[in-house]
């Protein structure tokens, strides 16, 4: 997928989220999650800049968990746990950012295994590759189609949450 794509399918993994942190009661929160799932969204395609394999260490279900813990660290830095940080948010939040991170990356793993190029999503302990062969990463359609299901759903959850 492209970056439109990978931001919907984010968006779309995020969705249920926002709605439950709406109904926790937490709607700056929910704002936050959505900008760190669209932040997040395109990051392990940073491989077209790195001396890596496009669609290799970044494109796993371990660099997403690590990425994902680096994510919550660096909250808990920014926002420690406890402090007075005027914010309205949460003590939790940077487990939350942390877990919205961690699903943000494995949406993309997820939307490149539907081209035919596919990914290995647990190397390099399995070699197992996975491909739905739906749909080319180029294919703009499909690209625009994701991004417009995934606003859509996030904000379908956002608006019918009280």
């Amino acid at each position: 997928m492209y970056w439109r794509g990978h931001v919907g399918i984010a968006l779309l993994a995020y969705a249920p989220v926002a709605g439950a942190i709406r109904v926790a009661g937490e709607p700056e929160l929910a704002v936050l999650g959505a900008a760190v799932a669209v932040a997040c969204s395109t990051l392990p395609d940073l491989d077209h800049r790195l001396p890596v394999a496009h669609r290799g260490p970044t494109h796993t279900v371990a660099f997403a968990v690590a990425a994902g813990t680096f994510a919550a660290l660096a909250a808990g830095v920014a926002l420690p746990a406890g402090a007075p940080t005027g914010t309205g948010l949460p003590p939790w939040t940077p487990a939350f950012v942390g877990g919205v991170a961690t699903l943000s990356l494995c949406s993309h793993v997820a939307g490149d295994a539907i081209t035919p190029m596919g990914i290995r999503p647990f190397r390099p302990l399995s070699a197992w590759h996975v491909t739905l062969d739906l749909t080319p990463a180029a294919n703009p359609r499909a690209n625009r189609l994701f991004l417009g299901v995934g606003a859509a759903a996030l904000a379908l959850s956002v608006g019918l949450t009280p």
